[in-house]
């Protein structure tokens, strides 16, 4: 029996139907990736699954019990508090009473155990706790949480956009939903967390629908694609790889349908046009034929028309585009660019990649020159015509209209010598003319980013640099921007988290390796990952096991010593979480701090250690378990 079941499902929006008439069927244990142009009804179905939404006609139905949760593409806002009360607060009063106990055990550690209140109020949530078979579920909280690495007592505002998805990821996994739906999960995270995302969601046991542009995750993980094409559903049980030849043939066929059906009614029309004959009794028949096939062709939707872009050529810029000679870099005391030294040479395609706030963005500006390093110099070339596109979006007044911000002041552009409508250029972006009116505030991330391309793209430039130009890109768009890319002639700097794209486009990395150290490799994102030098593991003792340094594993194949490790971690959690348990619970007896106070120091001190213990057992037992993932992957 199905988990959920869509039928004759219809959603509108001002007379136009977003999803027109669809049925979908979703079953235990299936990846299903939703694939579809922006705005063609990804995220309003998503809602539909998990009741959010009603539908304009039609039913969603679930099988009895069957849970979900769903991780929006945005991060909601005015959301504050410590990380651990958003984890927790996914799992209703039992979460509440989770994260009371969490902090009560938090401040009593602080305080030594010697705040009889406090004691009182923590042997009170852990009796409520086992009434309400609270335990296990407190485990899953902890292992959740650390598995994402988050800080449990870190206020969340305050967090990185990345480190706030991943607390809102674990507010969605704690759960345990049935069905774990993820729009777009992978925006604004770095490569190492992406990375982590794709085996963490290869493991889990759930049913997982996934809408994402990233086409390496959609290629890892989906065992069924859903496409949204002009409000229908077309259903694609297969892997990333067979569905683009499949939707190749289905694409050439139904074009090929649509001609010969064209040309029939063409041959119809002119019949009637002849006359009286086409009016006779004993042609009626054909009469009729004709008018139901006028009637079919007003109701075919065309396919929307893809985005056409075109890139502006400048001038020849010089053979050196930029050189950096021993760069060093630092913010607030702290070493972001460490001994760097570069030469960027013209037609070079540079992609950078490193952790979210490693520095990034500042080492672009460093090359572009836009401000000088601490120590070392950087040199620039002759006749660059640079053209920035920010990730931030920030060249954009959010208070002008789509068609101010590309304008400036005219009615034209001026695009390889001949002059343009601005109304004409934006519809080659997907802009209506009404669309084209509206204020920049009001467009979604995707349309923000189209924008800002055709903006850019007005300017001659022979040095392009990119930084995150792909967040919020439906995939058919990045594959046009891949390739005009490909076309250009100039030098291309891009900082990007799209793995597929920096393979696609790049000829080179420069790679952040942790304290400001940056590395150069040849080739793209995967040429990198077979490049780079993996630290050894240290030896990790039974009862403290200890995490591995970044970066993530990249080998396969895991040793007889790492198997029996994994093996025994569970067992080993188990002692650590259950002595935890023992020591809150001696901390919250009034008759134990009747003893010596070396004992309460004691006590308090191992609660410390236990606390640490098991945060790096978690980890190791995280990174085993990748190992174990890539292993298996490699198999198949």
């Amino acid at each position: 029996m199905a988990l959920l079941s869509v039928k004759d499902v219809c959603v509108g929006y001002g007379g136009f139907l977003l999803l027109d008439h669809i049925d979908l069927n979703i079953e235990r244990h299936e990846r299903v990736c939703l694939l579809g142009r922006n705005g063609s009804g990804k995220t309003t179905l998503m809602k539909l699954i998990n009741g959010e939404l009603t539908p304009d006609s039609g039913t969603v139905s679930r099988g009895q019990g069957i849970a979900s949760a769903r991780l929006d593409q945005e991060i909601p806002a005015g959301i504050t508090g410590p990380v651990i009360d958003i984890v927790t607060s996914g799992l209703g009063g039992k979460g509440r009473l989770l994260a009371d106990y969490h902090h009560t055990g938090a401040l009593l550690a602080d305080r030594l155990g010697n705040d009889p209140r406090l004691l009182a109020r923590l042997d009170r949530l852990g009796q409520q706790l086992d009434a309400e078979n609270g335990w296990e579920i407190h485990r899953q909280v902890d292992l959740v949480i650390a598995r994402m690495q988050l800080p449990a007592e870190a206020e969340f505002s305050a967090l990185s956009t990345g480190l706030k998805r991943r607390t809102l990821l674990a507010q969605a996994l704690v759960s345990g939903p049935d069905i774990l739906m993820l729009d777009e999960p992978t925006n604004h995270l770095d490569i190492d967390a992406i990375a982590w995302l794709e085996n963490f969601l290869a493991a889990y046991e759930g049913t997982i629908v996934i809408v994402t542009h990233d086409r390496l995750l959609v290629q890892k993980l989906a065992s069924r694609i859903i496409e949204i094409d002009r409000g229908r559903l077309l259903d694609w049980p297969c892997d990333y790889g067979t569905f683009l030849k499949r939707k190749e043939e289905s694409l050439a066929t139904e074009e090929s349908q649509n001609r010969l059906f064209d040309k029939k009614l063409s041959i119809e029309e002119a019949w009637l046009r002849q006359g009286i004959k086409a009016r006779r009794t004993r042609n009626q028949g054909r009469v009729n034929t004709l008018m139901k096939m006028r009637a079919r062709r007003r109701q075919r939707q065309e396919r929307p028309g893809a985005v056409r872009m075109t890139l502006q050529q400048g001038k020849r810029s010089g053979n050196l585009v930029m050189a950096a000679e021993n760069v060093h870099h630092q913010y607030d005391e702290k070493p972001m660019i460490s001994d760097f030294s570069t030469v960027i040479l013209r037609q070079d395609r540079v992609g950078i990649i490193g952790p979210n706030g490693c520095g990034k963005t500042t080492l672009l500006r460093l090359l572009l020159g836009e401000f000088p390093p601490h120590q070392g110099r950087v040199r620039l070339g002759t006749n660059l015509e640079v053209v920035y596109f920010d990730q931030l979006r920030e060249q954009l007044d959010t208070e002008k209209t789509v068609f101010d911000n590309v304008a400036n002041g005219n009615d034209t552009v001026t695009l390889e010598g001949r002059t343009q409508h601005v109304i004409g250029y934006l519809q080659k972006f997907l802009f209506t003319p009404e669309r084209a009116r509206s204020k920049v505030k009001s467009l979604s991330g995707g349309e923000r980013c189209r924008l800002l391309l055709a903006r850019l793209f007005t300017l001659a430039a022979n040095v392009l640099v990119l930084d995150e130009p792909t967040n919020d890109l439906d995939i058919e768009t990045l594959e046009l921007l891949e390739e005009l890319l490909l076309d250009f002639k100039g030098t291309l700097l891009l900082v990007s988290h799209d793995r597929a794209f920096l393979n696609n486009v790049v000829t080179s990395t420069l790679v952040f390796s942790g304290q400001g150290k940056i590395e150069e490799y040849v080739g793209g994102y995967d040429d990198w990952l077979r490049q780079r030098k993996i630290p050894q593991v240290p030896a990790v003792e039974k009862a403290s096991p200890k995490p591995p340094s970044r970066p993530r594993p990249a080998t396969v194949k895991m040793s007889f010593k790492e198997e029996r490790e994994l093996a025994a971690l569970p067992a080993c959690l188990e002692q650590l979480e259950a002595e935890k348990k023992q020591l809150y619970q001696s901390l919250a007896d009034p008759v134990f701090y009747r003893g010596t106070a070396s004992d309460v120091t004691t006590a308090n001190a191992r609660l410390r250690e236990l606390e640490e213990e098991l945060r790096t057992a978690y980890m190791r037992w995280e990174y085993l378990e990748e190992r174990q993932a890539l292993a298996a992957a490699a198999k198949k």
